[in-house]
């Protein structure tokens, strides 16, 4: 099965370790989530995929070749960042003419589509955009060109809320007409929740968590009750973490949820973004 393969992945800057020891796979077709807090290694781990930065230990393999200095491996990835790697002063419509000689094609009747619906004015420089037009034409690029591994850091900066609405629908809209991998690292969870179908977990350098979507809000669950109720309830069980407000308490629980909970107190599931913040938080 074609894969990216991050295999025993360690870097460090100035001797303060960022990566400790990393090993994930992001197989083909799927959309993943990859988390982690300011610091976490997120972008230093796309870097390394993306030939930017050289692993200190370990190797990256893309569908079994060796991701750094390898230009065919590298063909097969579009990496959106927040940094901009045209020129200031060329035209996005010339952007777009330059990706698609790079990557060997471009959708441009798609283009076109997202060009609308995002009211982008393609002969404007790229100089001349905005934070979230900037993030627009990068998008744009990122949906039209012929690559099976996409990368999407902080994808929605600068957008508004109408237009962030809309990328996650044509998103899935593209991903649905011809599925490739994506991996999306944001620190919007809630508005990607419903997107992912696995999660990758980065805290202190290290994978946390590296489950399906679906496994891993199954993996717990909250409860809220009387303080007192609650702290005789926790007793022996795997405790995420505790919220406290007047006389209620609300638990985040790792396990199966007992039968008949729902009789003493008041239970839900583990959201994406509550579960993060609780496995993340110091």
């Amino acid at each position: 099965m074609n894969a990216i393969e991050v295999c025993k992945v360690s870097k460090s800057f100035g001797g303060t370790p960022v990566l400790q020891d990393i090993s994930v796979r992001f197989e083909e077709g799927k959309i993943y989530g990859l988390l982690g807090r300011n610091g976490a290694g997120k972008s230093t781990l796309l870097n390394l995929i993306n030939n930017r930065l050289f692993p200190d230990s370990g190797q990256i393999l893309i569908d079994g070749q060796r991701a750094a200095e390898n230009d065919a491996a590298q063909g097969k990835i579009y990496f959106m960042s927040e940094k901009t790697l045209y020129p200031r002063d060329m035209k996005i419509k010339h952007v777009f003419r330059w990706s698609k000689d790079f990557y060997g094609g471009f959708d441009d009747a798609y283009a076109q589509h997202l060009i609308q619906a995002f009211g982008l004015d393609v002969n404007k420089k790229v100089s001349q955009l905005s934070t979230g037009y900037s993030s627009i034409y990068k998008l744009i690029t990122a949906l039209c060109v012929p690559v099976p591994y996409v990368f999407l850091d902080e994808p929605v900066l600068g957008l508004d809320a109408t237009h962030r609405d809309l990328f996650y629908k044509l998103l899935m809209e593209t991903y649905v007409e011809r599925p490739r991998t994506i991996i999306l690292s944001t620190h919007l969870i809630e508005e990607i929740a419903n997107l992912l179908e696995h999660v990758v977990i980065l805290n202190h350098g290290m994978v946390c968590r590296d489950q399906t979507c679906e496994e891993l809000l199954q993996s717990g669950y909250m409860v809220t009750g009387k303080a007192s109720e609650i702290d005789a309830f926790i007793q022996g069980k795997e405790v995420l973490g505790m919220d406290a407000i007047g006389g209620l308490k609300t638990a985040y629980l790792l396990g199966e949820r007992p039968q008949g909970l729902e009789d003493a107190f008041e239970v839900a599931p583990l959201t994406l973004q509550k579960l993060f913040v609780k496995l993340t938080s110091e």
